[in-house]
């Protein structure tokens, strides 16, 4: 059996795309001597006049993933839409509980940007990106603070030559009951996790301050 099961697997390149965009804080994951690498980063989509685009990212230089990062290594990002539990009881009828999903799986080749401009260049385009329709902050690519910064990262493209989409609906359930879970699945976005947040950040600075 083709995993995942057909009608979960996306068939609009486009809306692969969609969630790289809305969702641009990605893992990348790359393999060293058989040894998967992981790291978190923002990775900002481009539509370059190929194919399927491209992927732009840095990296801090420090970190041990650089070793892979060598033009022409292959390099998969995974973008993470919304996500939930599903409980039975939001059906109408019975149904064992399940997780709907919406990821993205974008893979290609490694180029890196050796040219510090280009690297600040990209920085820039980034920060544009992140910052939307309605910017509150322009970085400057002449900024002064962009020189000491450059010298300690990893700037780099990934050429897009494979893309996956991972939608999971409720597709194998009634037509009702996939827009009862799409409807929960819109309702736990919009969670508050203040509560949240505060306890894990009070116990990250107890652990620190006990550890120092």
């Amino acid at each position: 059996m083709k995993y995942p099961p057909q009608h979960h697997q996306e068939r609009n390149f486009k809306s692969v795309i969609d969630v790289a965009k809305k969702y641009p804080f990605a893992t990348m994951v790359t393999v060293h001597n058989n040894q998967p690498l992981i790291t978190h980063i923002p990775i900002i989509y481009e539509a370059d006049g190929s194919k399927f685009g491209k992927l732009v990212a840095h990296i801090d230089k420090y970190n041990p993933q650089t070793a892979t990062l060598k033009d022409g290594t292959i390099a998969t990002s995974i973008f993470y839409g919304p996500d939930c539990y599903i409980s039975p009881s939001v059906y109408t009828t019975e149904q064992l509980p399940t997780w709907n999903y919406i990821f993205a799986h974008l893979t290609g080749t490694v180029r890196l940007l050796t040219d510090k401009e280009s690297v600040k260049q990209t920085m820039v385009r980034m920060t544009a990106f992140l910052e939307g329709e309605n910017p509150k902050y322009k970085l400057q690519q002449d900024d002064p603070r962009m020189d000491r910064l450059v010298d300690y990262i990893v700037g780099f493209e990934i050429e897009i030559t494979g893309w996956e989409g991972k939608f999971k609906f409720s597709q194998d359930k009634l037509k009702k009951d996939q827009l009862l879970a799409k409807q929960r699945l819109i309702e736990s976005q919009k969670r508050d996790v203040t509560q949240f947040v505060e306890r894990i950040f009070q116990n990250h600075e107890n652990a620190q301050r006990t550890s120092s």
